[in-house]
This record gives C-alpha cells, structure tokens and sequence, in this order.
C-alpha cells in the first residue's frame, strides 16, 4: 500500500498544465449553446407548438400528442445536428444523485432498413425499474414497473453525446419516487398561495415564482492520491488522518490566489457548464486548503436544483480531465471546515418584482414586511421539519462544529430589521384615524432605503436574511436542494394561506385592508419571537437560551429524520398535496436506510484499513525499533535504548487498542444488523457503532506521528490538502 502513496506523490510532479481555451472570447456567445431552450425551439418547432410548450411551463397546461410529437421531431433534428445519437429520460431518484438509462435514435423500419426515430410518446414517457431504486417498499421487487415523465419547464441538454429530458419519476401506482416531483407540487403550492396574498397589494400580480441560487462547496484533490485512499474511495471521506502543522488557521487560502491547475479545472467547468445555460458566476478559494466555490445567478428554483445536479456531475467529468477528483462530501478532512450548499432563496412575481426586497416606499415595504414575516413564522412553526430536510450522515460531521450553522434552527434578521419589527410589535395595534399616515405610525417608512447594502451578515445562523433572500445555510455539500426547497416551500405556501384567512376575517369586519394586514403581521412577530436569534450561533450560552426558547438541538440524523412522520408534518403535505402519508413513510424509511449503510461502508472501511495496512504497518515498524534496542543493548548503550523503548510500547497500546475497538465496532454492528425496525437499527448505528469511529481514529492518528513516514500506508493531510 505504501508504494502506492509515494507512486502518486512522484506523479504529481510530472502533471501538465490543460490549455483549455473558451470558445469565444464572448459568453454570450455560446451561453446555453447545449440546451434546446425558447430560442432553438423557435428554430426547429412551430411557433404553435413553442407557445403550447410555454404555456405549459407557466400555467401547467396539459401538451398534446401532436404538439409532443412537433416537440420532439425538433428536439431530434437538433440534437442530431450536434452529433448526438441517443436520448435519455435524466431523472432524480431518492439517492442524491441522477439516474439516465440510454436509447438510440436508431431503429429499422419493417424491411430492415436504418433510420432514425423519436416520437413524443418516447419524449413524454418511459418506462425504467422501479424496484431498483429506493422506493421505501412502495415497489417490489416483482412489480418493477414505474415511469419518467417529460418536465417541460426544464429545457432538455446535451451532456457527454446523449440528449438528456428532464424528468419526474413516479410508480406504476403514481406515488412519486424521486426529488422533482414533490419540489414542483410545492411550487405550485407557495406560487398559489402567494399570489393571492398579492392580490391584497396589486391585482396585477397573477403569478409568483420562487428562485434560488445555491453556493456548491467542495474540495478538489489530486485524482493519484485520492485513489490511494480506500476511504475516500469507499466512504468519501477520511476516516483516519493527522492534521498537519498548518491548516487553515493563518486564513491564507480564503480568496487567495486560485492555484493554476485548479484555475484550469475551474475555467473548463465553467465553459461546459455556460454551454449547458448554467449561469456560474463566480468562483474562489474558500477557508479550508484544497476548498473551493462555485455560485450561479439566481434562476426559477426547479431548473436551479436541475442546474445544481447537473454541475455536480460536470464536475466530476470535467476533474478527470484534470487528473482530479471532486469532494462533495460535508466533511472530508478532520480538523477543517466542511462544506456546504448555501441555498439563497426569495419570491418573484410576474414583473419581476423581488418580494424580499425592501423598497424606499412605505407602501412598497408593507409588501416586503408581508412575505418577510410570512417566511419567519413558517420557519418558527416548522423548524423541526426544516432541520429535518438537511439531515443526512455527512451532514452530522459538519453542523455546529463551529464552521458551518448549529443544529438548532434560528433565523437572522439583523439590526435594522429587528429594529423595524419591534416597532411593529410596539405600534401594531395604535388607532388608525382618517388622515393619520399609518406607514409612519408603525414604524414601516423607517426601512433603510440601503437596507440591501447595510444587511450584515451572520455565517452562525442556519436561516439567515442576506438583504433581498434568505439563505439557507444549513444544508450539506452532498445534497439534492430540491428536498429542503420542497419543506421551505410548502411551510410557506401554509403561513401564506392562514394569513390571507386572518387578513380576510379583519376585511370582513369593516377594518380597513392595509390596518388588517398590519394587525395580523404583529401577531405573526410577536408568535415567531423565539426562532429570531441575532448572536453567535456557535456559543453555549445560545444552546442554553435555544433550550429556553423551545427550540430543539437535534445533533444526529435518525432523530432529526422522526420529525418527517409526526401528525403535523403529514397534514401538512395532504393538504398541499405535496405528499401522500404512503409517499411520506416511503421516504423516512429510504433516509434512515440511507443512514445505515453510509454508517456501515465507513465501519467496514475503518475495520479494513485497521486491520490490513495500519496494524501490519505499525508491527512491521515496530519491529525495526526492537532490532535496533537488541543492537544498542549488544553494545553496551542499554540507558540509550530506553527512549525507543517507551516508543515500542507506545506503538504496542495504540494497536492493542484499535484491535479491541475494531472487534467491539463490529460487534455493534452485527447487533444492530439484526433489529427489525429501519428506525431502531438507524439510531443504534448512530448511538453503539459510530462511537467507535473517533476512539480507532485517535489511536491510528496517534501511530501516523509515531511510525516512519517512508512506511506510513496512506496520503496524509498536508499532501491532500496542499493542492498546487
């Protein structure tokens, strides 16, 4: 194993630069060349057909065979313009990931002749194995039959040669079995119930959208020493590793100067993904060594979580390229910070109007008070669920370890905002006389007109207000957005439908329309009080006020994942529509299964690299330090072979105590395999097995500073890390 690490080390010096070269000087240029957006569906289908096509992507309307069938006569054209053979249904099942399988254009007419062929029916249905993906036994295994269908309001690619349609995924039954599905539903939900709201303000509001720009942290390692570690090959991160003399402790690497070969793995990406219309935006170095990030303009938010998938995917394509490989995993490295995905989410109408965006008008900010509490109480009632949406096994590694937001679900409004909030709780109920300016009386004129400037920042808080957006911090590196965007979503859309009810009671009682709104808003601030948290989310006086609060501190997985199943959260989604209790259940049993077996490839990893390269290592060390106290003693230096001694039986108490601990995890293991419940079995994975992770991990980190580096087995940090 040995070989193998210093193998990669001498390659790395023998790595050559990629000239990767833009195809024009110009983005727009080439902008969204590989996409058949409104442009190329203008050259290659009827305009009929193309406002059918919008149509539906804005109402929902229902397309029609022969329109499907226009659709994808031009589709075909113009993919195979562009060398492209095959096609794919690319859909989102319940594994973070996407799933494609393949067809050709090609087929032989009945004389046995070639030609090529592509009919709406294949554009709008297919038909893969249900069975085989997580269904949470919705399917089984003998009823394999399930169905993509066409998602028209995320525009078909070309990735890698093949013609890739956006897709839900659903079973034969209809229950929905992957992630767009559920995120359209709740699209469709917040976009209903905000409009209405609006109506209150501008009846020429019809329509409200929700967008989303996702930061994507990640790291980039060497592809050579990446392969010479089985477990960020196996578990994606590592299990074992000394921190090495420096980190990230100097603040050096946080937008420093990018390294030139990452520089070009960057430049690459973003020429493929610009091609892909992936707006990508900005790029830089983040706090830890070898941590990077990427960020796109804002977009509608289910071609934004396409978008997200997508680039998660070029990257990877794109780094091997550049003898890389891509890190999307929380937390990789011990002892640095972890990655995230920070979701910046807000609401924008028909015109283009941000509904989170404080306006110098008074009237303008009644508007922007509306959806800004709204979004405070649905966080403040459901917080639970939100904390839910974000868990997953990576995850667990990275919240509230002082890097990334607490476990504990708050919201930040900072100064001017609370400010303007207290004094709509102070005011809220103050006569309204004929001729009185009711803006000044509750304080709402008082909005900075800068406020988008003048907003701080607060990178403790999950849920933070950034100015025009909220940003949800909180979620992982790894994960689908379309989950926690689906949960924001539909609590909003709720807070926003009992709004309009309370508004709609005061109307109906003679108080004047922008008076009830007003009143209401109050009773929504002083209600949702609790979750707004302005301090340092990382200190222990704010778990102690957080417990005063009521507010749960949910550190592991499989109990953040109970919140997905109570009563509430299941009326919830009924009554939206979003999901069915059946739907539910599926899913809380695919994540806690999800959890094992995360939890058990990182136990068996452990166990194998214990076991077969750091005890042999060290033994066969070991054995050198004895050989050399048996040749100090024959000459005579016994006082002088003390010191390797004490180290000989420092080395011996570290492998004694990974063996112990390496026999006792599996043990722990083998118990918890054999509980029925996925529940159970999930929290004695995460309570009596992975315990036994850090203890093994002190003991192997402890030997890396004790045996020979010319013998130790596996890339260490400082080599990972330090990426040039």
């Amino acid at each position: 194993m040995a070989h193998l690490r210093f193998k990669a080390l001498e390659s790395l010096n023998a790595r050559q630069p990629i000239k990767v070269t833009a195809p024009s000087t110009k983005i727009s240029d080439y902008y969204g060349e590989n996409v058949f957006g409104i442009d190329a569906m203008k050259r290659y289908i009827s305009s009929d057909a193309v406002k059918v096509v919008l149509a539906a992507t804005d109402s929902g309307e229902k397309i029609d065979a022969i329109t499907a069938d226009a659709v994808a006569a031009g589709m075909k054209c113009w993919a195979i313009e562009k060398g492209v053979t095959h096609y794919t249904h690319w859909f989102q099942p319940l594994t973070d990931a996407t799933a494609e399988k393949h067809d050709s254009f090609f087929d032989l007419d009945g004389e046995g002749k070639p030609f090529e062929k592509f009919k709406g029916s294949a554009l709008v249905q297919q038909e893969p194995d249900a069975s085989s993906f997580p269904n949470g036994g919705i399917r089984s295994t003998f009823e394999a039959r399930g169905y993509t269908a066409w998602d028209p309001s995320s525009p078909a690619f070309i990735m890698g040669g093949t013609l890739c349609i956006p897709t839900i995924f659903v079973s034969y039954t209809g229950e929905s079995l992957d992630n767009k599905a559920p995120l359209l539903k709740s699209l469709a939900a917040v976009d209903k119930a905000a409009t209405e709201v609006c109506q209150f303000f501008d009846k020429d509001i019809t329509k409200v959208t929700a967008t989303l720009g996702p930061e994507q942290e990640y790291f980039l390692v060497d592809a050579a020493l990446f392969n010479a570690r089985p477990d960020l090959l196996m578990a994606g991160r590592t299990v074992f590793g000394h921190a090495p003399s420096r980190g990230q402790q100097l603040d050096d690497h946080y937008f420093g100067s990018i390294p030139p070969r990452v520089n070009d793995f960057m430049v690459d990406f973003e020429i493929e993904a610009l091609k892909l219309g992936i707006p990508a935006r900005t790029r830089h170095n983040e706090v830890a060594p070898g941590q990077y990030e990427m960020a796109p303009t804002f977009e509608e938010c289910n071609l934004s979580c396409d978008h997200n998938q997508l680039i998660r995917d070029l990257m990877h394509k794109v780094a091997e390229k550049h003898a890389l490989k891509v890190l999307f995993h929380e937390k990789p490295f011990s002892g640095i910070n972890g990655s995230g995905k920070h979701n910046n989410w807000a609401l924008s109408t028909n015109f283009g109007k941000n509904l989170l965006s404080p306006s110098s008008k008074p009237k303008e900010n009644l508007i922007f008070l509306t959806f800004l509490v709204n979004v405070v109480k649905a966080v403040n009632d459901y917080a639970d669920l939100l904390r839910a949406s974000i868990a997953s096994a990576g995850n667990d590694h990275r919240l509230g370890a002082n890097e990334a937001p607490p476990a504990i679900i708050s919201v930040f409004l900072g100064k001017q905002l609370t400010e303007v909030l207290e004094e709509l709780e102070k005011n809220g109920n103050v006569r309204i006389d004929k001729g009185d300016n009711m803006y000044m009386k509750l304080g709402i004129n008082k909005i900075p007109e800068l406020l988008l400037d003048n907003t701080d920042r607060n990178r403790t808080s999950p849920f933070a207000f950034t100015g025009n957006k909220f940003e949800f911090r909180a979620v992982g590196s790894a994960a689908n957005s379309a989950s926690p965007m689906t949960v924001l979503n539909t609590i909003v859309a709720e807070t926003l439908v009992q709004f309009k009810l309370e508004v709609d009671k005061q109307i109906d009682k003679g108080v004047k329309k922008e008076v009830a709104v007003a009143n209401v808003l109050r009773d929504y601030t002083l209600a949702s009080k609790k979750i707004r948290f302005e301090g340092n989310g990382y200190s222990e006086e704010w778990v102690k006020e957080a417990s005063k609060r009521g507010l749960n501190n949910v550190m592991t997985t499989p109990q953040a994942l109970d919140f997905w199943i109570t009563p509430k959260v299941k009326k919830l989604f009924e009554k939206h529509g979003i999901y069915s209790e059946r739907e539910l259940e599926a899913r809380y049993e695919i994540m806690q299964e999800n959890y094992i077996k995360k939890i058990q490839i990182e136990g068996r990893v452990i166990g194998d690299l214990s076991i077969n390269h750091i005890i042999p290592t060290a033994i066969e060390y070991q054995n050198k330090l004895i050989l050399n106290v048996k040749g100090l003693k024959d000459i005579g230096l016994e006082k002088e072979a003390k010191p390797i001694i004490e180290v000989i039986k420092e080395i011996s108490k570290h492998i004694n105590a990974i063996q112990t601990d390496v026999d006792a995890m599996t043990e722990a293991r083998k118990k918890a395999n054999v509980i029925e419940h996925m529940p159970e079995r999930a929290k004695a994975y995460c309570d009596k097995v992975k315990p036994y992770f850090d203890t093994i991990r002190y003991a192997v980190d402890k030997l890396e500073l004790i045996v020979d580096d010319e013998m130790w087995p596996l890339p260490k940090y400082r080599e990972l890390l330090f990426l040039r």
